[in-house]
């Protein structure tokens, strides 16, 4: 029994230390750093990571920003042409997720709780509104920013107008478009901490 007890907590620190998956997204104002939350939402990241790996999001661009807010992107380039997402919408997991802090990204959606596919968005500051609750369902957040909050300051203060595309009007579109030159995954030497609440 104690030998049993023993091989339990070697396997339990060892899967405690498991580092999480973390991306950089280099864009024309700098790279953010993040690390992803397979532990709260498998889902999410899981889907994500499958568009980092088909380098998806390569040249689209960051097309809704709103300071104080958050800063979108994943779905169109800098003509506002969508890209059509590769996989299946996911099922919305932000009952798990952790909460939309400053810093931390999540999968924008339809008003389908289970529409989301490539689009996210990085909160430019604490938008619990945005979490789920017993009278909204929420947007998922699968991630935070571990490097590059001054980057997110620099896009989320970008100047922007309304521009009409192909008879669809799209409002807080940056003047100057915010590139997503890539995501990529990169090698993470150990685990990090959560942010709080």
């Amino acid at each position: 029994m104690m030998h049993y007890a023993a091989l339990l907590l070697v396997i339990s620190s060892t899967h405690a230390k498991t580092p999480k998956p973390q991306i950089e997204i280099k864009t024309s104002k700098g790279t953010l750093r993040l690390e992803l939350t397979p532990d709260h939402t498998p889902i999410t990241v899981d889907n994500f990571l499958a568009y980092v790996d088909a380098s998806f999001f390569d040249g689209l661009t960051f097309h809704r920003v709103i300071k104080g807010f958050m800063a979108q992107g994943g779905g169109f380039d800098s003509s506002l042409d969508e890209k059509p997402a590769l996989f299946p919408p996911i099922k919305l997991e932000a009952a798990t997720s952790l909460s939309n802090t400053r810093g931390t990204i999540a999968m924008a959606r339809t008003s389908d709780p289970d529409s989301a596919t490539s689009e996210f968005f990085i909160n430019h500051a604490d938008n619990l509104f945005l979490d789920h609750a017993k009278d909204r369902d929420g947007y998922a957040v699968f991630g935070y920013v571990v490097d590059g909050l001054s980057v997110l300051d620099a896009i989320a203060t970008v100047a922007t107008h309304s521009v009409t595309v192909h008879g669809t009007k799209f409002d807080d579109v940056p003047k100057t478009p915010v590139v997503i030159e890539s995501v990529r995954r990169v090698v993470v030497p150990e685990p990090t901490a959560e942010p709080t609440a």
